[in-house]
């Protein structure tokens, strides 16, 4: 066989992508393996296990990200591909868990092709990607590019108050490996759009070429917990009302902006969360999303003023903390082209977009050329146990991701 008319064995990838599945499944077909939870290590340990049974060199680093390294004809810096395998808690089997298998399953495909590439290939999983146990999210990609130190990750403390460091080292994932092994040539990530572009268009392949930035904050905001009958409206100062004009600013907000700008407010606690009790205390967090970094900051400063006049109106005090705050990402021009081109050698059809969720890819591109393929998700739907992608999609992008790695590896030229 060519290298040409060689493809990956989609069999093989679906049973995969089905075991790992299982690990931490809930009802609907989707998981829940929360970054260094028990199901986070049996997910681990069962990808690992694949890892030793290819004959990869498989490292570990501080903050627990994963590297199964393939040798190449020579040591220079290998092509890396990946992606991550903790899920949010009503995840789906796709996200993430794509990218790593795939990447198995093109090593596997050399293998059996008896052929050995120029440069080495490594396929990583990294640690905490959802950031939905402990934040920032992309936490330990963060840390393995430099941007964040390691002491700082390994203090981190969990929705559930666990602190990161100890829950590494008991699920037995805090390794030897600085941060930063295997720094790599270039790194290409697969993963289901978790958007309904390419399925709304009927496109199989996204040449991701950049991605939007991302501001993550949480608000308290702190007012009198007062009767919910004998207290004139008037007289209330309510935390519970603040929340809920927050969240409603936020979508006008975006609205009023337009353009590649989205704003979120996914989560409100309040206390002490009674029927007939004004709530003295919310939490709540904002998401705000734009391609465009200057608009970003337009909406965070927007947001700011209307925290102030809402504070003032209402007579609450308002906290904000920075959760996570990434600026927008280009994707390496020659590494896009090379997706494109590759689609297209084979009958595949693609298009540019821009990834409005966010990605291990945006960290790598801080220190090597970097760039996404996308393949559909149904609907749209995604962090979600309904996430589905159709198998000949799954297969089509395992394929693309294969002959862009191996053109990679060999610099070769694209055409």
């Amino acid at each position: 066989m060519t290298d040409d008319a060689l493809r990956i064995d989609p069999q093989r990838l679906f049973a995969r992508l089905d075991a790992l599945a299982q690990v931490g499944a809930i009802d609907g077909g989707g998981c829940c393996r929360l970054a260094l939870t028990d199901d986070d290590r049996r997910g681990r340990d069962l990808v690992v296990r694949w890892m030793r049974e290819l004959d990869l060199a498989v490292s570990i680093d501080a903050i627990g990200n994963v590297f199964g390294l393939r040798a190449g004809r020579t040591q220079a810096a290998p092509v890396m591909t990946g992606s991550h395998i903790d899920t949010v808690r009503t995840g789906g089997r796709y996200d993430g868990n794509l990218g790593v298998l795939a990447g198995l399953e093109v090593l596997q495909t050399l293998d059996d092709a008896s052929i050995v590439t120029e440069r080495p290939l490594v396929v990583a999983f990294f640690t905490d990607e959802e950031g939905a146990r402990f934040p920032p999210d992309m936490l330990g990609s963060l840390v393995y590019v430099g941007d964040m130190p390691l002491a700082e990750a390994l203090d981190v403390r969990a929705i559930d108050g666990a602190r990161l460091g100890d829950e590494l080292a008991r699920i037995g994932y805090a390794g030897s490996a600085a941060p930063g092994v295997h720094r790599p040539h270039a790194f290409v990530e697969l993963h289901i759009e978790q958007g309904p572009v390419l399925d709304a268009e009927g496109v199989t392949i996204g040449a991701v070429q950049d991605l939007q930035g991302i501001s993550w904050q949480q608000l308290t905001v702190t007012g009198q917990s007062n009767h919910a009958g004998t207290t004139p409206m008037r007289l209330r100062h309510d935390a519970g009302y603040a929340a809920a004009a927050v969240a409603g600013y936020v979508r006008e907000l975006a609205r009023e902006m337009g353009g590649s700008q989205v704003g979120t407010v996914g989560k409100i606690d309040l206390h002490p969360n009674l029927i007939n009790v004004i709530a003295a205390r919310a939490t709540l967090t904002v998401d705000l999303r734009n391609i465009d970094e200057a608009r970003l900051r337009e909406a965070e400063e927007r947001l700011a003023v209307f925290l102030a006049q809402l504070a003032s109106d209402e007579g609450v005090t308002i906290e904000t903390r920075s959760l996570a705050r990434f600026e927008p990402v280009r994707f390496d021009a020659g590494v896009v082209a090379r997706i494109e081109a590759v689609a297209s050698s084979l009958g595949l059809s693609h298009r540019r977009m821009t990834s409005g969720a966010g990605h291990d890819a945006q960290m790598l591109a801080r220190i090597c050329p970097t760039a996404m393929i996308f393949v559909p998700s149904v609907q749209g739907i995604s962090h979600n146990p309904a996430e589905h992608t159709e198998a000949v999609d799954l297969a089509a992008g395992a394929n693309v991701l294969l002959h862009t790695l191996l053109g990679l590896a060999n610099d070769s030229p694209i055409t």
